[in-house]
């Protein structure tokens, strides 16, 4: 009879859309079900946070997820202060209940196998453009920078007897990054054909076809493009490379606090998500490698 009554007011007075108020019936009714599993006795009215805190431990030993958990709880808040605002009851059983916090989504990465095919075998334009798109693919690879600090690279920033650049990262905080012998070649060449494309020069690093600073759209769409043709990750971003550069360097043993500091973080547990994901890579390929997994 309750739901019936909250089904009304949510469709006549809020205006909601039959799909929502058949969700927040089909979560009440299972809440109900609950409670008559729990006791017989029990109902809409006389349930306490007690068995509401039941019902949230009964679903995530059942696999729910966590925001499948927490809109539930939102369909009950929403029911009581229904019942109460119409005089029915005066007390909320999910007063004070807080919900499992939802898990953050590990970071998506590239293969370490895919990301040598990608800057070894496959050519990615003609001319200056082939050789700008690869450059900026190793850069992010081989550096872990974000766009925006890629994109606002000059020259001056690049420093070949120190091998080091220098980003400018969120907050104007400045760190340096160290690059390889295999970057530095890349980026050699680079400016080589910079030159012959536009002259000599000094300012931004990275150019456009019109010689001009390289622009957001364009760093996301070569990217995305490249990706396309060694990755099936299901996005295909810069910060996919981000990822790809901070689990490279700790499924090679790097230091967590180093590539926090190379990642520009400010707190190490930002870093840590990465560490989950090298986990989960470890887990994928104990899975498919041994016989009894």
């Amino acid at each position: 009879m309750y739901i019936d009554q909250f089904a009304d007011y949510l469709r006549l007075e809020r205006n909601y859309s039959p799909r929502t108020v058949s969700s927040y019936c089909r979560d009440l009714v299972l809440f109900l079900q609950f409670l008559e599993s729990v006791d017989a006795e029990l109902n809409l009215l006389t349930a306490d946070r007690d068995t509401v805190r039941l019902w949230v431990v009964d679903m995530m030993d059942k696999g729910e997820a966590t925001t499948t958990v927490n809109r539930k709880l939102s369909t009950l808040r929403s029911f009581y202060k229904f019942l109460r605002m119409k005089g029915i009851t005066d007390k909320s059983p999910v007063q004070g209940i807080k919900g499992p916090k939802n898990k953050k989504p590990l970071p998506q990465f590239v293969k370490e196998s895919d990301m040598d095919k990608l800057l070894d075998e496959i050519e990615l334009g003609e001319g200056y453009m082939g050789i700008r798109n690869k450059t900026v693919i190793a850069v992010f690879y081989e550096t872990g920078m974000r766009m925006a600090e890629l994109i606002g690279l000059d020259d001056r920033d690049i420093d070949f007897s120190s091998r080091t650049i220098k980003v400018t990262g969120k907050r104007d905080k400045q760190r340096f990054i160290p690059f390889g012998n295999e970057l530095e070649l890349r980026l050699h060449r680079y400016l080589e054909a910079r030159n012959e494309e536009f002259g000599p020069m000094q300012g931004a690093f990275f150019l456009s076809q019109k010689g001009e600073r390289i622009p957001r759209h364009q760093v996301y769409h070569l990217v995305k493009d490249a990706l396309s043709m060694v990755s099936d990750v299901s996005k295909k971003s810069p910060h996919v490379l981000r990822h790809t550069f901070a689990t490279s360097m700790l499924n090679h043993d790097a230091e967590l606090g180093a590539v926090k500091e190379l990642l520009g973080h400010n707190s190490l547990q930002t870093t840590e998500i990465y560490v989950h994901t090298t986990f989960q890579e470890l887990k994928e390929i104990y899975k498919q490698a041994h016989p009894r997994a």
